[in-house]
């Protein structure tokens, strides 16, 4: 395991051990865990730092902190940072966590769900005219399809709505069903 130190001053013990779960999260993700330790640096440190500075607390090749970096901007999970009197870029990571995780969110959803969905509906539609297919593939194929197709719309609902009404839901948890029982037509559980 490589020791992580930035600026020659070794990071906390609490905080090395994040950067390098956040990498392993990364790998589990399908990010690359350089990637995913750069960004866990950035999230974490108290000023923009430029990639020489990344690669040594990381000890990652410089050019591997540039690729990384690449993709950390174009995923808008990081930006550029002017620093008075040096003409190297820095970078920020995003501060505001619930920014970052919607863009988290969001990005996850492009690449894993949304593929997974037209796949589905190309299965569903060849399944339907397939009379191998059988019966209760199809059933369970349309329950699928309708399932994400309400869980895709509920997203997109909840997408639309400012942070100042959406956090007193995520909140309320289990109440929020609790409080809409009368309308949903059906007894608490």
């Amino acid at each position: 395991m490589t020791e992580i130190t930035v600026n020659s001053a070794e990071l906390s013990p609490a905080i090395k051990r994040f950067v390098l779960h956040w990498g392993d999260l990364g790998g589990q993700w399908g990010v690359n865990r350089s990637v995913a330790q750069i960004h866990a640096l950035l999230l974490v440190s108290d000023k923009p730092m430029n990639a020489e500075d990344i690669a040594e607390a990381l000890g990652l090749a410089r050019s591997n902190v540039s690729n990384s970096v690449k993709e950390l901007l174009t995923w808008d999970l990081v930006r550029r940072a002017p620093v008075a009197g040096d003409r190297r870029d820095h970078f920020e990571a995003e501060s505001d966590m619930w920014e970052m995780v919607s863009r988290i969110v969001a990005m996850r959803k492009a690449r894993e769900l949304d593929p997974a969905a037209k796949v589905l509906d190309s299965c569903l539609t060849d399944a339907k005219e397939d009379p191998a297919a059988g019966e209760a593939a199809v059933k369970r194929l349309s329950d699928l399809q309708e399932l994400i197709g309400l869980l895709d719309g509920w997203y997109a609902q909840m997408n639309k709505l400012p942070k100042s009404r959406l956090l007193p839901l995520i909140r309320m948890g289990t109440k929020a069903v609790d409080l809409l029982a009368p309308f949903m037509g059906k007894k608490k559980e």
